[in-house]
């Protein structure tokens, strides 16, 4: 009886706690907006050494190539990864401060607003002040080439007189390719492609089983993790943009303020693992 007892308190503690969280508008509403967390590629990006000048490049697209969708239930209209990565390759750039990006993925409506900029100069005699756009000497392509589903699925669980509790898990990977070509010669310059995992579980446990006559108990709980595909691809390309630094140095390619960092600890961790650990 005291088993018995036990597990209705339990139970009714469990069941009070998830009406809580379902019925309470704070529940709902979760955390407040915040600058988004990254993950340690972005640290290893920022302590790069620096070069010894910063390189414009240009960024037009970074699609989504994979052609793949989310699994039901989801909507089929619903694509499985971003399709912002131009955007966090040209913030990746920046953070490295080893690039300048320009604008190239609004191109049109920055012509648009130079445009107007002009006819108010030129109505006033001062057409000349509007200096000219810059010209990159770095393009930046690729895209994110792949996405793998259920690469690893597996669980456990067990039950013992209708009390038991389990585990599932799942790994993706997604893939980017990025590459950087000379303008000048339309040469390729250095050519990467890196993959990260993205890592989802969910672990339940319940009970169901009969207390006294006619009295069934019933108790479910459970908790679902799944890492976000965007960090996953975010992590992909700022990897990408140390790779394709570390093969520019090691090339020749730029230079560094100081030569002794060709050294530096984050090249050796790169050059040591042609596919790092993300």
């Amino acid at each position: 009886m005291k088993l018995i007892a036990t597990l209705v308190a339990a139970g009714c503690l469990t069941l009070s706690g998830c009406a809580s969280v379902v019925t309470s508008p704070e529940g709902l509403q979760g955390a407040p907006a915040t600058l988004t967390p990254r993950t340690g590629t972005y640290k290893e990006l920022t302590r790069l050494p620096k070069p010894s000048a910063p390189i414009l490049a240009a960024v037009y697209d970074f699609r989504d190539q994979t052609g793949q969708y989310r699994p039901q239930p989801a909507s089929t209209f619903s694509t499985a990864v971003t399709q912002g990565g131009a955007a966090m390759l040209s913030s990746a750039l920046a953070d490295s401060g080893w690039f300048i990006p320009l604008e190239r993925v609004g191109l049109q409506n920055l012509l648009t607003e130079r445009r107007i900029i002009r006819a108010n100069l030129e109505r006033a005699g001062r057409e000349d002040e509007l200096s000219s756009l810059n010209a990159a000497r770095v393009l930046l392509e690729g895209g994110i080439i792949a996405y793998d589903s259920n690469m690893k699925t597996g669980g456990a669980g067990a039950e013992y007189f209708g009390i038991g509790a389990s585990g599932e898990y799942q790994v993706d990977q997604v893939t980017v390719n990025l590459r950087a070509v000379d303008i000048a010669t339309g040469e390729v310059l250095g050519n990467v492609t890196t993959s990260k995992t993205i890592y989802s579980h969910e672990l339940r446990a319940g009970v169901y089983r009969f207390i006294s006559f006619q009295r069934l108990l019933e108790m479910e709980t459970g908790y679902t993790h799944n890492e976000p595909v965007q960090m996953a691809v975010m992590s992909a390309i700022e990897s990408a943009v140390i790779h394709l630094v570390t093969q520019g140095v090691d090339k020749g390619l730029w230079r560094l303020a100081n030569p002794a960092d060709t050294d530096h600890e984050v090249f050796a961790a790169y050059r040591d693992s042609p596919v790092p650990m993300l």
